[in-house]
């Protein structure tokens, strides 16, 4: 799983159960944008690596999901596109969720959390 993660929220939770499902493991790639923009319309990276761990932790371990049993978290480079030439053993899959879980927003998210004060 690659992305931001900024921050981790219920979307996120859902992707994972069903990429633990596909496979028994899981790397959560976060991709290094700090100080960097995340792409085109993905300036808004808040959070620091420490945080976003700690809060890919938390929320999975509310599903039982342990880091270092279930899946490992990694700080990949800020990767903004994926090429490869031939298949050799893997599969780029998109997932298809129910309105509820695809209308979640990150954006939307940290608009709250500023507007609530626990993000500035």
């Amino acid at each position: 799983m690659l992305g931001r993660w900024q921050p981790w929220h219920d979307g996120h939770q859902s992707l994972f159960k069903k990429c633990i499902l596909k496979t028994g493991q899981v790397v959560i790639q976060v991709r290094d944008v700090q100080g960097a923009s995340g792409g085109q319309g993905q300036e808004d990276n808040p959070f620091q690596w420490e945080s976003v761990c700690e809060n890919i932790e938390e929320k999975l371990l509310t599903d039982g999901f342990e880091r270092g049993v279930h899946y490992e978290i990694m700080l990949v480079p800020n990767i903004v596109n994926i090429s490869y030439g031939r298949g050799v053993g893997y599969t780029f899959e998109e997932e298809v969720f129910e309105e509820e879980i695809e209308s979640i927003s990150a954006t939307k998210i940290r608009k709250k959390m500023r507007e609530e004060g626990e993000l500035t």
